[in-house]
């Protein structure tokens, strides 16, 4: 289908004409049309495997189209690299950074367009004109910073900030704010506007819908390597726009909450995280899923990973039972595999850096589970069988067992950590962001698995920094403040403002009894 047009139209910046792309048998793209205006921010959505990021590297000269071309201000476009695509005005910013860890921000910026004579290079030049452009984005480091000191919003301006120096036209975001905290976003959409502004064009690539209503004023969505329609973005609503990325209607994202809960699974008193925790009491019983809710940057990161076993207690009073409500040993002082043979599995935020081999293939990524219970010495064994119908029961989505887990849409990913720890027979997860990065169909499918796991006899404790995905998912929500779990809302009552609430004062917005 083709972008909306009118007699009132103007010439795009950019045009995608009837581009298709093929890798090998799969098809990753079909007869796409997709157009680029100034002053625009047009959103590209839909599920994992829509075809978005290929898109998106054809705009951006990493591959070629196998149908189709590229037009720039009317003229076709041959690219035949990214150097091509930056040459004709194209800035992309990836999710995968591009900037060299060693050299600082300043050098980053002037790399292959090094200011002065021959072969003398101008530092005082470069770090000049690297102040102009940061300037304008309001970025608050030095120059002379090294980027590998950079945290990953700083990186991502220093991207923005390397298509402004070579004066580019069009931007590309590809899922900018994934690994970005709320302060950083709202910088990011500041910084978009103000493009906008500018007259730049802007593609922005997202799963999430309310950046997208925020800051976009068109939306394409895509499904199978197809367009479905693009529409300007004040004629949706959310509703709308899930069903036409799924392509069915999504009546209900959240499965419905526990009506019971069973014995308690893990417990602790006086846990305390580090020094400057205040000593805190939990539990968490068979059946419920329990959200740790905060501010960025107040603990709930460090809560868990101090009961997962990835960095040990001060001190703490655990106690751990099993399925049949017999009490175990617990200590994660022990780490992360002792933890998971007491039946504790860690679902890490990170899944790439800390949770997955990418490199291996599905059923490797998933046979490590069972691998806890083997001797050292022992004859490590998978039992495809089993992984085979664990993968399934999850519904993995993949050509193949022996698919390397790096290939899969980050929704795969996530099932598959979860294959793993379900295949170690464990019955307790601590998860940090269980859907970061995926997109909304993948998201139901992944709610409704955490909701299976907590029927069949096992409990949660989850953090997000999504607080709908909070108040939609948990039973109970805990919130951390300073360091401190300042109050409990069960989960049928919970509502922004009470959480939030708790969250800034550290006090229910009405009188409740004292949680925990």
């Amino acid at each position: 289908m083709s972008p909306i047009v009118s007699s009132n139209t103007p010439a795009p910046v950019i045009l995608a004409k009837s581009v298709s792309r093929s890798f090998g048998p799969v098809i990753a793209l079909s007869d796409v049309t997709i157009a680029g205006h100034a002053g625009s921010v047009h959103a590209i959505t839909g599920e994992n495997g829509a075809g978005k990021s290929t898109l998106m590297k054809i705009l951006a000269g990493v591959v070629s189209p196998s149908q189709g071309h590229v037009e720039r201000d009317g003229t076709v476009m041959r690219f035949r690299s990214p150097q091509d695509a930056r040459r004709a005005g194209i800035s992309t910013v990836f999710q995968e950074f591009t900037l060299l860890p060693n050299l600082t921000v300043s050098e980053n910026l002037a790399l292959g367009r090094e200011p002065g004579w021959g072969p003398f290079v101008s530092a005082a030049a470069m770090r000049g004109d690297a102040a102009k452009v940061l300037q304008k984005i309001g970025f608050e480091r030095n120059a002379d910073t090294l980027a590998g000191a950079l945290s990953v919003g700083e990186q991502q301006m220093v991207e923005i900030a390397k298509g402004l120096m070579a004066d580019a036209s069009v931007f590309i975001f590809d899922e900018p704010t994934a690994a970005l905290n709320k302060s950083e976003v709202q910088k990011l959409e500041s910084i978009i506007l103000t493009l906008r502004e500018a007259r730049k064009t802007i593609f922005y690539i997202s799963h999430r819908l309310d950046e997208i209503f925020r800051v976009c004023d068109t939306v394409s969505v895509m499904k199978d390597g197809k367009l479905v329609t693009t529409r300007a973005a004040d004629t949706l609503d959310e509703q709308t726009l899930v069903n036409l990325m799924v392509g069915r209607e999504v009546g209900f994202l959240y499965p419905q909450r526990a009506t019971s809960q069973g014995n308690m699974r893990l417990t602790c008193s006086e846990l305390v995280v580090t020094d400057d925790w205040k000593p805190v009491d939990l539990s968490l019983h068979q059946g419920e899923i329990i959200g740790l809710a905060g501010l960025e940057g107040q603990g709930q990161r460090e809560l868990v990973r101090a009961l997962a076993g990835v960095s040990a207690p001060i001190s703490a009073k655990i106690f751990k039972s099993d399925v049949t409500g017999r009490d175990i040993p617990y200590r994660p002082q022990l780490g992360v595999v002792a933890c998971q043979k007491a039946g504790v599995g860690f679902v890490p935020g990170d899944r790439k850096g800390e949770g997955l081999y990418l490199d291996l293939s599905v059923s490797d990524n998933i046979s490590i589970g069972t691998l806890k219970s083997r001797m050292l010495f022992g004859r490590a064994t998978v039992d495809k069988v089993r992984v085979r119908r664990i993968a399934t029961d999850l519904g993995v989505k993949t050509h193949g067992l022996d698919q390397k887990v790096g290939t899969l849409s980050g929704g795969n990913q996530q099932k598959v950590l979860l294959a793993r720890l379900l295949a170690a027979g464990v019955d307790t997860l601590l998860i940090e962001e269980p859907t970061r990065g995926v997109d909304v169909g993948a998201r139901a499918e992944i709610y409704s698995l955490l909701r299976r796991f907590t029927a069949d006899g096992g409990a949660i404790l989850l953090t997000s920094s999504d607080l709908p995905e909070l108040l939609g998912l948990c039973d109970r929500i805990l919130v951390v403040r300073g360091r401190d779990i300042v109050g409990e809302v069960k989960g049928e009552e919970a509502t922004e403002e009470t959480v939030m609430t708790l969250a800034l004062t550290g006090r229910h917005a009405r009188p409740l009894e004292k949680a925990i």
